[in-house]
């Protein structure tokens, strides 16, 4: 990892990084009601930009108050920052995959994901756009994969070829998601040096473990960074 380039874990699947510069990115910010994170980050009050990877609410249930607190732009697909712009967001950056966004000293790119997106409201569900990943690439740091909520998919390798991340960020909680044994493979379509896995451990439903993710990676040569909700790494 480049030095003064840090990631934080705030549980499930709520990071927050920053570049060497000091540019923050915020994404799927679940706080208030994510009972991983840890006290001290209920509330973010700085942040440049969030990444929204798709609705449902354990990934956007404190984003409202987040980009409100921040001021940062938030960056979804389409349909999802029309329903954000419906509630009364005003910075909102809507893409689709395939798709850039530049933010100072980091390019964002959104990509493919496996998964659903929607939300509960007034006793029905509303679909949302479809659920996405993304890829950043710092100027003066690593090239990151974040995959959002996702099964593996072959075009994992499409993604290796046209942006060799370094560091790849994945669910393994086995339920809504896939698994350590899917996220091993994923680590190998990518390319991947690192892997940092995420959406496990928050509930009983979500039981899927590092340990194994590391039993399968290391062989491989592919190092886990096994991070705490509130822990730093970087």
């Amino acid at each position: 990892m480049k030095e003064n380039f840090s990631i934080t874990w705030l549980g499930h699947g709520t990071f927050l990084l920053t570049s060497p510069s000091g540019i923050r990115i915020l994404i799927d910010p679940w706080l208030s009601g994510n009972p991983a994170c840890p006290n001290e980050w209920k509330r973010i009050r700085q942040a440049s930009c969030i990444l929204v990877t798709h609705a449902h609410s354990d990934h956007i249930g404190d984003l409202l108050q987040a980009a409100r607190d921040t001021g940062a732009v938030v960056v979804g697909i389409v349909e999802l920052c029309q329903w954000l712009e419906s509630r009364g967001l005003q910075h909102v950056y809507p893409m689709n995959k395939g798709g850039m966004f530049t933010n100072e000293d980091v390019q964002v790119t959104m990509v493919h994901a496996e998964h659903s997106s929607s939300v509960f409201e007034d006793r029905s569900v509303t679909y949302l756009g479809d659920p996405v990943g993304y890829v950043l690439k710092f100027r003066d740091g690593p090239c990151l994969y974040f995959a959002g909520d996702t099964d593996v998919f072959g075009d994992m390798a499409l993604i290796k070829k046209m942006h060799a991340p370094q560091i790849a960020f994945l669910p393994i909680g086995g339920r809504f998601t896939m698994g350590p044994d899917g996220a091993a493979v994923a680590c190998e379509l990518l390319g991947v040096n690192q892997v940092v896995p995420m959406h496990f451990g928050t509930f009983p439903s979500l039981p899927g473990h590092p340990d194994r993710l590391r039993e399968l990676v290391t062989p491989k040569g592919i190092d886990l960074l096994d991070l705490r909700p509130g822990e730093t790494a970087g």
